[in-house]
Order: C-alpha cells, then structure tokens, then sequence
C-alpha cells in the first residue's frame, strides 16, 4: 500500500513555489488558493523571505497550498484512489490530506486553512508561548521532563522526537536540564500550537466550521489525534470535528505510523515542501522505500515509485 503524506508548519523554504510555476496549469492553482486564502501565495512563495514565511498567518495556507499543487502535478488525471491505500497529514498538513481524500475540495481546505492561521496566530499573540523539539532520549523520561515543568507534548512525532510547547520561561528552563541524552531545540513557531493555548482558537475556528461542508473520505484519511482511520463510513461532519479539536489537541504522529505500518504501508510519497515527514519514517517505517518531493525534479522520481508500486500489486486500488 503506498502512502500519501503531507509536511505540517516549519517545512516551508523561501522560493519554494518558483519552479512549479513552470508547470502548465499550477499559476492558476495558485491564483485559486491566494483568492481561497485571502493572502498572495504568489508572491509568499517566490519572493517572500524565511521570517515572513514562519509566520504563522502566511506559513499555513503557504505550506497547504503548496502539497496541493504537488498532489495535483504527481496524479494529473489519476484519483487519489488509483494510485494510493491511504493518505495522511502533520498538523496543519491534515488539511492537505483532508482534501486528497476527497472530503474538502483543494480550494475549501486552503480557504479553511486562511482562517485557522489567523485564529491560531490571535491566540498566540495573547500571550507569549513557544515550542521546541526534544530529540533523543528515553521516552518516559523526556515525556516526564516535558510535565514536569509545566509544558505539553504537543506533537508525539515518533523516531525519538517529540514537541515540547508552553511558556518561554518553562522551555527555558527545559533547555537548561534536558532530559539525559537528549537535546531540546527550539522552534522558529510564533506560539504553543496544538496545547490550551489554542483554545481560543479551536473555539473560533469550531464557529467557522459550523457553517462548512465536508463529505466522507474516499481514500482512508488518518488522524492526528489517535491514528485512527476515517473512510467511508466517516462523516463530513466528524472530519470537520477532528480539524476543529487537532487546533488545540496534541498531534500522534507516532500514533499514525503505527497505523501506516499495521495497515501494511510500502512506500510512502511526502508531498511539497517534503523531507521531514520521510525523515521520521526512516526510523520507523524501515527499510520503507520514499521519495520527499521538494521540487519539480522530483516528480518522476515519485511516478517512478508509483507505477513500481502498482505494478507488484501491493498498492491500493491495484
């Protein structure tokens, strides 16, 4: 079964846009999603530079729109369904995965994307937060570590590597003693994502998404929250609901590995900007062979592993 995986905040570089621009059809896309998003991602993604880019309000829809458009490069007149078993996305990348799925449509999910961005980068201003990544390790204990100075797991990533998110004096001060064996990293991330620092944001964006449309998924759509697959039998409804409680809800990333290895994944394709997400597999999706779509170089290496992969009948739908 091949994968589709789409990269969450901080995989965005500048320019990272330029060479797609090339491709017959994407400058349109493009056009779509800044009018869906409400922001230029034109200009974000060609010209901006990485401060503007980490910003929370424009890195969002940026990164969003951008796995979309490698999506749509990488199928061209192939469902999502032909080609993949099962499609994923880490944090605001579920979005992306949302709409190859099949239950939003590519300009509904960056249009949501556009307000979560904005809800999430209000919430961040009220009061200041960050994050920083804990690398290695033993896993109680940097876990241990993290609760006892009053931070958040807020993204479980798997690999050895897990978020850290709170208050800059407790990621100080995590900084200061990190757990043995492990180095704590802080993130270039304007606030604490995906702990009760967001709650003001998951409350607004639950008020946007009350009016929202979404269908069931037609390719498995895993979730962030507990790995869990939503399919067919999945409503619009409760995929919305999902989106909505991931904005302040830590993100199991190990927990969707684990899915994607009990469900029998053998090949995997990180959509644009890719390599953190194929990264993480390494160390725990083995031997898994990946391609990490980063430009448009890319896109034959990724066919290439496709048509491999149907053509040994171990993909969905071969």
């Amino acid at each position: 079964m091949l994968a589709l995986l789409s990269p969450g905040q901080g995989s965005q570089t500048p320019g990272m846009l330029s060479p797609w621009l090339e491709i017959p059809g994407v400058a349109e896309q493009i056009a779509e999603f800044s009018d869906a998003a409400k922001l230029d991602l034109v200009a974000h993604g060609t010209q901006s530079d990485a401060d503007t880019i980490r910003d929370t309000a424009i890195a969002q829809p940026l990164i969003v729109a951008s796995s979309l458009i490698a999506a749509r490069a990488l199928l061209g007149d192939r469902a999502a369904t032909d080609v993949a078993g099962v499609t994923a996305g880490h944090s605001v990348g579920e979005f992306a995965a949302a709409a190859i799925a099949g239950a939003l449509s590519d300009a509904s999910a960056v249009s949501l994307v556009g307000m979560r961005a904005r809800a999430m980068a209000r919430a961040a201003a009220i009061t200041p937060s960050g994050m920083s990544a804990v690398v290695g390790g033993d896993p109680d204990e940097v876990l241990a570590a993290i609760e006892e100075v009053g931070l958040t797991a807020a993204n479980v990533n798997g690999g050895g590597q897990v978020v850290a998110a709170g208050s800059l004096e407790a990621l100080a001060q995590l900084a200061e003693n990190p757990p043995a064996k492990a180095r704590v990293i802080p993130l270039q991330v304007a606030g604490a994502f995906h702990t009760d620092y967001m709650a003001s944001a998951r409350d607004e964006f639950r008020a946007v998404t009350a009016t929202w449309t979404a269908q069931s998924p037609a390719l498995p759509l895993l979730s962030n929250a507990d790995g869990a697959v939503l399919d067919t039998a999945t409503t619009g409804d409760e995929v919305l609901s999902r989106l909505v409680n991931q904005v302040a809800s830590p993100v199991r990333w190990d927990l969707c590995q684990q899915t994607l290895q009990e469900r029998g994944t053998s090949a995997l394709i990180e959509l644009l900007p890719g390599g953190v997400l194929t990264g993480l597999a390494r160390r725990t999706l083995t031997g898994v062979p990946a391609v990490a779509m980063k430009s448009p170089d890319d896109l034959d290496k990724a066919r290439q592993l496709i048509d491999e992969h149907l053509a040994t009948g171990t993909g969905e739908g071969a």
